[in-house]
């Protein structure tokens, strides 16, 4: 039985293909592609030799504790368009009553 090296690489070629983390538009990996990776990875594996259990949980870790940090990031972004919208209200009325004002 003949084992093709390249055989492993082809979902994770595949899958960094498909995110466009190879093209111009993103330099980074999404949480789909690290899931496939990481599912990849442990297909791959030797039997005779399986990852670390803490290994894992460390990397799964990761991933949650990255995902929390998106989150956290889209909040954070929605709260600040929040107090942008709020200024510009807020200065728009001041001129209208500064406007009023003057032409009374």
């Amino acid at each position: 039985m003949t084992i093709n090296p390249t055989t492993a690489a082809d979902p994770i070629t595949s899958a960094l293909t498909s995110s466009g983390a190879n093209g111009p538009k993103s330099q980074t990996l999404g949480k789909d592609v690290f899931m496939q990776l990481l599912i990849t990875k442990m297909q791959n594996q030797d039997p005779t030799k399986p990852q670390d259990d803490s290994e894992l949980l460390a990397q799964l870790a990761q991933f949650s504790s990255l995902e929390q940090m998106q989150q956290m990031n889209t909040t954070l972004t929605n709260i600040s368009d929040f107090f942008s919208q709020a200024k510009t209200a807020t200065e728009l009325a001041a001129a209208t009553a500064t406007t009023a004002t003057t032409k009374s």
